[in-house]
């Protein structure tokens, strides 16, 4: 019984040990840099501003939001050459999303692509950027609102050659929904103002998130047959393809980096089972590319292999202690004190750097997801390493399919009531507040909900 004591006691110190070191690394690095170079000045104008196309794929997605994320990106402050593709993948649901379609089908900056069947959103993607010729190219999720300053911000980032891609920050469009949102609204905020910026000091954010990534097209040329033909155990592999388009360019020596000043609202699961099922197809997707990005490390910065340990070596020894305590109270009789005291003060303090950087009080409540990890993420983490072959997305449904007889939805232009002006000053409202969370209902305007796909 004593084994099970030490082992839970040394598996909580050595992840406390390694969680400082690399929660203090990654606290100093992703602090902002004081930087006045032209590189990251929208202020200074270029002759000539780089041509965008914006890449929309949806399946099976609620009208209404498909609307307001194309209402984004119509109403984007660019100066630039702008171009819109939206791509229907084969959506159950197209009669319903139609009339979408046809507001903007008349607008010469966005084309609609339909495609006949499903082919997964990869495919979706590229179909687009081999029909459009752009200098760079956005991909942006159809669940997503943008700022009305995100292209202008991440052309501008973009303007160093050297950089083949980057990502602004996202954040929870339904926040304030559930218990849940509020959380997941946290953790996006911890994900890119912690672990992105923190990789980003050395130009190499490891995934370029969906919602909002631009790449550069010529490097996208270098690299697109490899991204679209990505096999793992012989079974071709769909999702996760921002995680693996990111490694691509790192192997092919392009940085990648963060705009924290970049918004992208996107819509989050808001209930326990879509969650898990999202965590579970990411934590194969992560797990995929982790093996891809060791490669990647000598050549990288150290923090990034510190990087590497901390989220991968750091959830084993969580899950350990864990386990060992678990079976000490189950079999000895005894409570590991150490191991849940250890845990409870590595939780607060974690929660209390957040609540600081972010100077939101609310941060503390991030706290509960330390009991979420531990019974529920660590062991679908668990259950996802041992299912690395399987890329069912799990979640992809028809939203919004009316029955038989039942009245279609009417879809109002998605600006009415609502100016190009008007939401330009709602989404500044991110500029102004300590913390771009604060912001989300005043950039979406209201809650959203759709199928987490």
């Amino acid at each position: 019984m004593d084994l099970l004591a030490t082992t839970s006691a040394v598996a909580v110190s050595s992840y406390a040990l390694l969680s400082t070191i690399y929660k203090s690394a990654q606290a100093l690095y992703a602090q902002p840099m004081n930087n006045s170079s032209l590189q990251d000045s929208p202020g200074q104008s270029e002759v000539v501003l780089p041509s965008v196309d914006v890449i929309v794929p949806c399946f099976n997605e609620d009208p209404n939001t498909l609307a307001e994320c194309l209402e984004s990106l119509a109403s984007q402050d660019y100066a630039g050459k702008l171009q819109v593709y939206v791509v229907d993948d084969g959506s159950a649901n197209r009669d319903v999303i139609a009339p979408v379609h046809k507001i903007y089908a008349n607008d010469p900056r966005f084309s609609i692509i339909l495609l006949a069947s499903n082919v997964g959103k990869r495919k979706a993607q590229i179909a687009a950027i081999r029909s459009s010729s752009g200098d760079l190219v956005l991909n942006v999720d159809s669940d997503t609102i943008l700022a009305a300053d995100v292209v202008t911000k991440l052309v501008f980032k973009m303007r160093d050659p050297e950089i083949g891609a980057a990502m602004g920050q996202l954040i929870a469009s339904n926040r304030s929904k559930t218990w849940l949102t509020r959380l997941i609204d946290m953790e996006y905020w911890l994900a890119c103002n912690e672990e992105r910026a923190a990789q980003a000091r050395f130009g190499a954010v490891m995934c370029c998130c969906g919602p909002c990534a631009m790449y550069r097209r010529s490097a996208l040329a270098l690299l697109l047959d490899q991204y679209e033909a990505q096999f793992f155990r012989g079974k071709p592999s769909d999702f996760g393809e921002d995680r693996h388009l990111t490694i691509l360019m790192l192997k092919a020596g392009f940085r990648t980096e963060y705009v924290p000043d970049a918004i992208a609202a996107t819509v989050v699961p808001d209930s326990l089972g879509p969650y898990l099922r999202q965590q579970l197809r990411w934590a194969r997707s992560t797990f995929r590319d982790t093996f891809l990005a060791l490669r990647l490390l000598p050549e990288l910065d150290g923090y990034l292999t510190l990087d590497v340990i901390g989220q991968n070596l750091g959830p084993l020894l969580l899950a350990l202690s864990s386990l060992a305590a678990l079976a000490q109270l189950l079999i000895a009789g005894s409570v590991p004190w150490w191991t849940g005291v250890t845990i409870a003060a590595m939780t607060m303090v974690r929660c209390s750097v957040a609540a600081i950087r972010a100077r939101e009080v609310r941060f503390l409540g991030f706290s509960l997801h330390t009991p979420i990890n531990i019974v529920f993420l660590l062991p679908l983490k668990a259950y996802a390493l041992c299912t690395l072959s399987n890329s069912d997305w799990l979640s992809r449904k028809v939203t919004n399919v009316p029955a038989v007889g039942e009245k279609q939805p009417v879809v109002l232009h998605p600006s009415a009531g609502r100016s190009p002006a008007n939401i330009g000053e709602l989404c500044s409202t991110f500029s102004h507040r300590p913390s771009s969370l604060a912001a989300t209902e005043s950039v979406c305007g209201r809650d959203r909900s759709t199928a987490c796909k």
